[in-house]
């Protein structure tokens, strides 16, 4: 997969995985990883995926309704992926916290529907229920923060909650933010990220 690797300064901090929205790139949450955690290793990924020129990470048939069969084959390819890198650039496989947005987070939230150790943590920036009817693995003790927009008029409130409910169902520790702006991600948002952020893995 398309990347971008950057050592950090502190080799104990938890590595991030950013993952952006479509249209996006490997350097497009760059910015975010150094509000976030300008300390930390940051592996920036592009997704594989193209629809009408923009690169995603999986596909979907229509707005809002995904591409199952392609989701879980690309949460698998991004999951190797990581695995691969880990020992490409010798970082902690264990420490990986990911931060998506928009599709970005759908994979993220894949990831830990999936596998119980991809993720040692993740940020949710507008996730949705990526896949339902799936039995979900132990995630007891995973720290999850998720943004989401009262009016995001891709991804009703009902379905952020119902996407918090199946983390927390699955022993998750959830967090949730909520933000006014509709789908696009804000710097009350990024800043609220980065305090949980700090809370949660440098206390």
């Amino acid at each position: 997969m398309q990347h971008i690797y950057r050592q950090g300064s502190d080799p104990h901090a938890p590595v991030l995985l950013m993952l952006h929205g479509t249209g996006g790139n490997e350097h497009d949450l760059l910015p975010l990883a150094e509000l976030i955690s300008p300390e930390s290793s940051v592996l920036g990924v592009r997704g594989n995926v193209l629809e009408n020129g923009m690169p995603r990470f999986f596909r979907r048939l229509a707005e809002g309704i995904f591409d199952e069969e392609d989701l879980i084959f690309r949460t698998a390819e991004l999951r190797g992926f990581i695995d691969e890198a880990a020992e490409q650039y010798g970082f902690d496989r264990s420490s990986v916290v990911a931060i998506g947005y928009s599709n970005g987070a759908n994979i993220a939230a894949s990831l830990l529907f999936h596998y119980k150790d991809a993720l040692a943590g993740a940020i949710l920036h507008h996730a949705m229920v990526p896949l339902r009817g799936l039995e979900l693995p132990n995630l007891s003790g995973t720290p999850v923060w998720m943004g989401s927009g009262h009016n995001d008029p891709l991804i009703p409130a009902d379905q952020s909650r119902e996407l918090a409910d199946l983390l927390q169902g699955a022993g998750a520790e959830v967090e949730m933010h909520w933000e006014s702006f509709g789908h696009q991600l804000t710097r009350t948002e990024v800043d609220a990220a980065a305090a949980w952020f700090a809370r949660t893995f440098k206390s």
